[in-house]
């Protein structure tokens, strides 16, 4: 029983992980869209 308690966390630790990895990249993936199209917004209407 304790081998497969240990598996489990190991797997629900690393799965953790690597949506924590995953949400921080897309969310500064986004917010470096967002600011590249507002950057673009504010171009046009100087010109």
């Amino acid at each position: 029983m304790d081998e497969q308690l240990r598996i489990i966390l190991i797997i629900i630790v690393s799965v953790s992980i690597f949506g924590l990895l995953v949400f921080v990249f897309v969310k500064n993936y986004i917010r470096n869209k967002i600011n590249q199209f507002i950057k673009e917004e504010k171009d046009k209407k100087l010109k």
